[in-house]
């Protein structure tokens, strides 16, 4: 026998003991299903999502599920100890012969030489599809410290990660607040912060650093909203302060001292105040536009006194009317009065087709991703009628961004341990209705109960953004561009 021949016997005899076919007699029907981690049950999915491994936690010997779809479609896959890889070439195929339809998944568990049947679990393959890339910041729980920080980019239609930004590239510094101009990589930002602060915005192949902080705008520009015309950048700049809790519920508190809207005009390297009506009666924060770009959205707040209490402060959502042309804007609107209702808002994020609002609603102040409470709600933009949406949990519900067919729900949630945050998504209907959410998959589907670090500001993206840590650091080193402050 030769090498080749030595080869192929070898892969054939490993392939009749690692693929187990369908057990031919079932000795127990198991009225129940099985559970599984993670919960991928009864959920709606896109046809383009890498394959959604899981592992069944149930006592066996031996696994073996069967995925079954429409016109005899199907998948099978076998496991010694419960842990189910699906190949990613027939798992796409399987998609595409089910757009519309349903997956129906059978598993059975083999113990002491007898085969029991749980009942099966569906799944429907949406025709929406999600954008293919998702990019979200990774740092330690904790936020109080930023040596380890970095803006990862993840394929979403296959396990493919790369990092785009790491920060030990820039000295350790804070790389935080990355924003795309609804979906589109084109239009691409972050902010640094410490020795090689700035804001980073990439124009075609080169990255320019600007620094918004000026005259009129001590305290820098943060939480950007880019206008649909990528024309216009809309910031908060705020003077935060954070307060470190004893109690195990919330350890940490931001608050805004003082905040204001501005707006950076990119093609005159302008910043300016928007003009809502402030005189510094309000805080004014998180600003977000609509998809035509007629409408600024925003949370405000009473400013605050010198003896404050954290815990009174609560933001309305609002919104002024903008003018691209002029750059100028109409009279400050309520939107939702959640102080009425002694709540919070934070987070607006405008769908694309521009009927819904999804917010998130927590009971005070303008930072709520240790607030066990936050969940995230909708305002219907046409009636104003406000909804919980059906996506929550008993913990966290915080970030949250639209796909760019507006069809995907992307959210930050702690149900998982209720310290470390996971990103979620969720079909919506045409007609607003949401899915259950499930969370984002991995090759290996325990990975979750090994990795400790947060998934901070996930956001979808329609292709890849790339650039070079080389060309990072350079951009870093260099001499920064200095906004010019105008009084609109």
């Amino acid at each position: 026998m030769n090498k080749k021949q030595l080869t192929y016997l070898i892969a054939a005899v490993f392939l009749a003991f690692s693929c187990t076919t369908k057990p031919e007699k079932i000795n127990q029907r198991i009225d129940r299903k099985p559970v599984l981690q993670p919960d991928f049950t009864e959920v709606t999915i896109p046809g383009n999502i890498a394959p959604l491994n899981f592992y069944v936690e149930e006592a066996g010997n031996r696994f073996f599920v069967e995925v079954t779809g429409q016109s005899g479609s199907a998948l099978s896959v076998s496991s010694k100890d419960g842990t189910f890889h699906f190949p990613e070439k027939k798992w796409k195929k399987l998609l595409e012969q089910n757009l519309n339809h349903t997956l129906n998944y059978t598993v059975y568990a083999e113990r002491e030489g007898e085969w029991m049947q749980f009942e099966s679990f569906s799944q429907t393959v949406a025709a929406d599809p999600v954008d293919p890339y998702l990019y979200y910041r990774l740092l330690h729980p904790g936020y109080e410290s930023w040596t380890e920080i970095s803006i990862v980019q993840r394929n979403l239609e296959s396990f493919k990660e790369r990092t785009l930004v790491e920060n030990n590239v820039l000295d350790q510094n804070c790389v935080n607040c990355h924003a795309f101009n609804h979906k589109n990589p084109e239009d691409f930002m972050l902010h640094v912060r410490g020795s090689h602060g700035g804001t980073y915005f990439l124009e075609g192949d080169n990255l320019v650093n600007v620094n918004l902080k000026t005259e009129g705008n001590e305290n820098g520009a943060t939480y950007p909203r880019w206008h649909p015309s990528g024309r216009f950048v809309a910031f908060s700049s705020n003077k935060v302060v954070q307060q470190f809790h004893s109690a195990a519920a919330k350890k940490i508190e931001v608050s805004d001292l003082n905040s204001k809207l501005v707006l950076y005009d990119r093609e005159r390297n302008e910043l300016m105040d928007i003009g809502v009506q402030n005189n510094g009666q309000f805080m004014d924060t998180y600003p977000e536009w609509s998809p035509d770009g007629r409408y600024l959205y925003f949370c405000r707040a009473e400013q605050i006194g010198k003896d404050y209490d954290y815990r009174n402060i609560k933001y309305d959502l609002f919104r002024v009317e903008f003018d691209p042309e002029t750059r100028e804007s109409g009279i400050a609107e309520p939107v939702f009065k959640a102080s009425e209702a002694d709540k919070s808002v934070s987070f607006p994020r405008v769908s694309p087709d521009g009927k819904l609002l999804v917010f998130t609603l927590h009971d005070y102040g303008c930072f709520p991703i240790w607030h066990k409470e936050a969940d995230l709600y909708s305002i219907n933009l046409t009636d104003f009628e406000v909804e919980k949406l059906s996506v929550n949990s008993e913990f966290t519900e915080s970030y949250h961004s639209w796909s760019s067919n507006g069809r995907w729900l992307l959210f930050s949630s702690k149900r998982g341990d209720g310290l470390s945050a996971r990103p979620y998504m969720a079909h919506v209907s045409a007609t607003g209705e949401t899915g259950k959410p499930f969370i984002l998959p991995q090759r290996d589907p325990r990975f979750y109960e090994g990795f400790v670090k947060t998934f901070n500001i996930p956001e979808f993206s329609t292709s890849a953004v790339s650039f070079s840590p080389g060309k990072l650091r350079n951009t870093a080193n260099s001499k920064p561009v200095q906004a010019q402050w105008i009084n609109q």
